[in-house]
């Protein structure tokens, strides 16, 4: 008998009798990198490669899942698509200006999910849904989308601008509320296409 079959023999033996077995050496994955997003309610990890096909691989995307920074924060041309996005999967429960309907309000400094006063939790939110009436949109939103709509909502808020944590120094300084009546122009330059029609 060889001695990887006497081994082999003698665990089987072993597990037979109800013995209890050595740790075996596991493989050790690398440390993880990148932002985890957790569910707003459970605080299980979300598995963002699921939902609707598309939209992970741009930049901007990319960047996120990195770091947790929305590069589409004051960009025109994501807040144009943004506004758009919000209209048709939001609006319906938290106003067409996130002042709140039978969804929380979204444009103030009052959070519901106090992760949402980040990008990050917001977007968790959005993708992994809360309580309520609030469920998931991650088969209705890309992430890129998910990312064109916080804009556009981080856009709508009228709090302090020092509440606003998800603006660094230089766009707080810059920093001016939506203002009802204004308009994007549908050829504003920037990091977004136009939305298909």
């Amino acid at each position: 008998m060889t001695k990887r079959t006497t081994i082999g023999t003698a665990l089987l033996g072993l597990v037979l009798a109800g013995a209890a077995l050595p740790a075996l050496a596991q493989p050790q994955s690398g440390p993880q990198t990148g932002v985890v997003f957790r569910n707003t309610v459970t605080g299980e990890a979300l598995d963002v490669t699921q939902g609707k096909e598309g939209g992970r691989d741009t930049p901007a995307v990319k960047k996120f899942f990195e770091t947790g920074e929305n590069l589409y924060i004051g960009d025109k041309s994501c807040l144009r698509n943004g506004e758009s996005l919000f209209a048709t999967s939001c609006s319906g429960c938290h106003g067409h200006l996130a002042e709140g309907k039978l969804g929380p309000g979204l444009n103030d400094n009052y959070w519901t999910y106090p992760s949402n006063t980040t990008d990050v939790g917001l977007f968790a939110t959005i993708f992994g849904g809360a309580n309520g009436m609030m469920g998931p949109h991650n088969e209705n939103l890309t992430p890129d989308e998910m990312l064109q709509t916080i804009a556009w909502i981080r856009h709508l808020y009228t709090g302090p601008k020092q509440d606003a944590v998800w603006l660094n120094d230089e766009q707080k300084k810059a920093y001016t509320p939506y203002k009802q009546g204004e308009v994007i122009p549908k050829d504003a330059k920037g990091q977004c296409k136009p939305l298909e029609e």
